[in-house]
This record gives C-alpha cells, sequence and structure tokens, in this order.
C-alpha cells in the first residue's frame, strides 16, 4: 500500500508570532518554534518587537499533504486519517495529481500586538501558552496514532 503515496508536505505542529501582512513575505516570522515554548520566551519576543506591522499568536495543528496513485488509495488513506482524530482531512485533485491534505484539529489563533504595544496581559498569556503546548502534544498524539494505523 505504501508505494501508492509520497508525501509532498508536512509539518508537525507550531508556535508563531507573525506579522499580520497581505502578502507573505521572508520576514514574516517574529518567532518560530516546532517545540512547546515558554512564557518567558514567548514574552521576550514579543518585548524585543520593534516592528510596526500587527502580530498574531498562532498555534498551528500537524499537517500533511500526500500524493496518492489511485482515488481509492486516497480514500483509503483519509479513512485512517480521520480515525487517528484528523478531522480537517479532505481529497482534492489538482494539475492530475490526486493530493490528500490531513489536518488535525488543534488550533489557536488571536491578534497579540498592535499600535506598538502588547494587547494581553502576562496572566493570559501563561495560560496561552499552556494551551497552546497542550494542543502541540496532542496533535503530536495523533500522529503517533495516525502512524500506528498505517
Amino acid at each position: 500500500m505504501k508505494s501508492n503515496f509520497y508525501t509532498l508536505s508536512s509539518c508537525a505542529g507550531r508556535i508563531v508570532l507573525i506579522k499580520n501582512l497581505v502578502k507573505k513575505g521572508p520576514d514574516m516570522f517574529v518567532f518560530r518554534s516546532h517545540e512547546k515554548v515558554s512564557f518567558e520566551e514567548l514574552k521576550k519576543s514579543l518585548e524585543n518587537y520593534k516592528g510596526k506591522d500587527n502580530l498574531m499568536f498562532k498555534q498551528e495543528t500537524c499537517i500533511l499533504h500526500v500524493c496518492c496513485e489511485k482515488i481509492e488509495d486516497a480514500e483509503k488513506l483519509l479513512n485512517i486519517s480521520r480515525e487517528a482524530g484528523w478531522k480537517n482531512s479532505g481529497i482534492m485533485s489538482t494539475r492530475g495529481r490526486i493530493v490528500c491534505e490531513l489536518r488535525s484539529t488543534e488550533y489557536l489563533a488571536f491578534p497579540i500586538f498592535s499600535g506598538g504595544k502588547i494587547l494581553v496581559d502576562d496572566d493570559f498569556l501563561k495560560v496561552v501558552v499552556s494551551e497552546a503546548n497542550e494542543k502541540l502534544e496532542k496533535s503530536w498524539e495523533k500522529i503517533k496514532m495516525f502512524e500506528k494505523s498505517l
């Protein structure tokens, strides 16, 4: 079965401070981690930010793009991923390729910096860091469940 698939892109999940821009650019990330973060490192990144752009805090879930040989392969992969908890998954076809986008549900996003100031207090930021770290761990558990199911 595995010879019928190949990976196009993947991410195990991340926590970022990102500029709220219309167009993506090379310096759009102010902070990025694919691991759990501490309150101190996130707070330091916010305090050290001297830009004028508004910032978003995002905790993004795992995502996997897989090219499948046949639509039946894609359906099978989609069913396995959903059983492992990757509920935001679907099949898409582009340029003759059959592609599955597999995504879990753990996600958190909100504006955190605007008008030259941090929009949240330390107590809120501590709760957010804890919640984001928990969501990353849950996402990683779903990756293990998916791998085991394959």
